[in-house]
């Protein structure tokens, strides 16, 4: 199920600890058209302006598909020379060199952000990566791409001529943390740029309600596991600094170095403590500071509070998502073969934390290192405490059957628990490409197409009906007052792109300046004469008589 992303910047602070991840709000403007056009039409009072403001939105929409008709004409043509399913066809009917490939191939590309900007989404950068990883939601095992069968010269190229700000970094990142499942767990952040883009917009939020019993039985288990780590590892440096004392020490006499290590030592727990409340201090500041930004709340198994009735009763875990996700990507050529195929796919409502849902080339995954590392210490503690058991004068049969069949219980949990961790990546595998892969190839530019100009034609609609009601205004006022505007008329937040706006009012010539700076609009009448009538009005009007 499908919400709209919270914005309530103090949801840490209420209650109990949570989990809340903080993002940037973006500019996309989520209304439908006709519904932003038929609601700003009602907020007019006069049945005259009203007609003349409709007929201003519709010659704005035809005024600016004219605008970026040639431009996407030519993307379109481009697109076809590299086509997965006809490109290479053409590519030999035009019988073209090496580098004039190359260099069609870039100008596509530089089409393609283009209109990746223009309709307001945003290349997924390392941080955002980080942030997916960060938790777990429905995909439990690790997916990594299958990078020998990626091509990396043709972003390798473009990204090298054009310059993008946080970007990812051209290597690969492994960060080791503590996992609930895991004493260590070596994650493989998304490593693009290069290889394949992901681009990315909305905020959204899915919620799964279910019962979860193997995943419960690793959260306990986990836990458990943390906490004997813990207490295994304090005991060590207490034993560790008793050793230190008695041979460096034979006197008794601590050096002040000793004391000071012995003190940081059962310090550290306090010291832990008012981390901890220093943060929430940092964090009631960044709640009052960034008041621009999304708060989403994360619910996970990680963190859930294991009560009775949490462990026996279905739970509602909820995850922030990516509402559209847009991969690029080129596969590798077979030796012998120059495959120029362009791959553009395009998916909807992406659990963040399941993010590699969308990777293309995907490796089939195993079990982990620390699978294999549970497993073989298993049976390494299982076979020594049975050896020890049958060196004993009178070994119990019964004991030792116990043992054995401990051991057996807990390999066959660490298998089956992989096996449905496998099952449960193939149907969000399949649920992936049937129901969260929207489109792809020629299919999504035209959805790209389409979904710059409704971004352009809201904006200036917007931005003319502040005008038009509100009357002069700097930049930073107009800027204010259109996001007010969507906050109250529709219940949504957005950054608005005031400049981006501005400047297409200028270029439709219905906006003027005065001595000040200060941003004024025309009449509606005199808009629409500036404008003129459209080619689409002369057709509308042909077929009528």
């Amino acid at each position: 199920m499908q919400e709209p992303a919270m914005a309530d910047a103090r949801t840490g602070k209420m209650g109990k600890e949570k989990d809340v991840v903080r993002l940037e709000r973006e500019s996309v403007i989520s209304i439908m058209k006709p519904k932003l056009i038929m609601k700003l039409a009602y907020l007019i009072e006069h049945q005259y302006d009203r007609e003349e403001f409709l007929k201003l939105c519709k010659r704005v929409e035809y005024t600016m598909r004219a605008w970026y008709h040639l431009q996407f004409d030519d993307m379109m043509e481009l697109f076809a020379l590299f086509d997965p399913v006809h490109g290479s066809k053409k590519l030999q009917q035009q019988n073209l060199s090496y580098e004039e490939i190359d260099t069609l191939e870039q100008n596509f590309l530089s089409y393609f952000f283009q209109v990746m900007e223009k309709s307001n989404f945003n290349i997924v950068n390392d941080d955002e990566v980080e942030l997916a990883h960060s938790g777990q939601y429905l995909l439990n095992l690790p997916i990594k791409v299958d990078e020998s069968k990626l091509d990396n010269k043709l972003l390798s190229r473009y990204f090298q001529e054009h310059h993008h700000e946080n970007l990812p970094e051209f290597s690969d990142k492994v960060i080791s943390f503590m996992h609930y499942k895991f004493l260590l767990c070596y994650v493989t952040l998304l490593f693009f740029a290069c290889q394949y883009v992901i681009f990315r917009r909305g905020i959204g939020l899915d919620r799964t309600t279910n019962f979860f019993f193997m995943e419960k039985v690793d959260v306990i288990i986990g836990r458990a596991w943390r906490w004997f780590l813990e207490k295994t590892r304090y005991s060590i440096q207490c034993i560790n600094l008793f050793w230190e004392f008695i041979f460096a020490h034979p006197k008794g006499q601590a050096s002040p170095c000793w004391n000071f290590r012995l003190r940081k030592l059962f310090s550290r727990e306090r010291k832990m403590v008012g981390s901890k409340t220093d943060s929430k201090k940092n964090d009631d500041i960044a709640y009052e500071v960034e008041d621009k930004d999304l708060y989403v709340e994360r619910i996970r198994l990680e963190t859930m509070e294991l009560s009775f009735r949490n462990l026996i009763g279905r739970v509602t875990i909820q995850e922030p998502t990516f509402e559209e996700v847009i991969v690029l990507y080129r596969r590798k050529s077979p030796k012998g073969q120059d495959d120029r195929a362009i791959h553009v796919k395009h998916f909807k409502n992406i659990p963040m934390a399941d993010m590699e849902l969308v990777l293309p080339e995907k490796k089939n995954p195993s079990l982990t290192p620390m699978d294999w590392v549970q497993f073989i210490v298993s049976v390494v503690i299982g076979l020594v405490t049975l050896t020890s058991s049958l060196e004993m004068p009178k070994a119990d049969f019964w004991v030792v059957i116990a043992i054995l069949s401990a051991l057996a219980g807990y390999c066959a949990k660490i298998y089956f628990s992989f096996q449905q961790n496998m099952a449960t990546y193939q149907n969000l595998i399949t649920q992936s490409m049937y129901d969260k892969q929207l489109d792809s190839g020629k299919g999504t530019l035209l959805h790209l197409c389409d979904d710059v100009i409704q971004q352009e034609v809201k904006e200036v609609i917007i931005a003319y009906y502040i005008l038009m009601e509100n009357g002069k205004a700097t930049s930073d006022d107009l800027d204010l007052q259109c996001e007010e505007l969507i906050q109250e008329e529709f219940g949504l937040q957005c950054d608005f792109e005031v400049m981006d706006a501005v400047r297409k009012l200028e270029r439709l010539g219905i906006i003027t300046r005065d001595s000040i700076g200060r941003i004024c609009c025309v009449a509606l009448k005199r808009a629409n004469e500036i404008i003129g009538a459209t080619t689409e009005e002369l057709v509308m009007k042909a077929r009528q008589s």
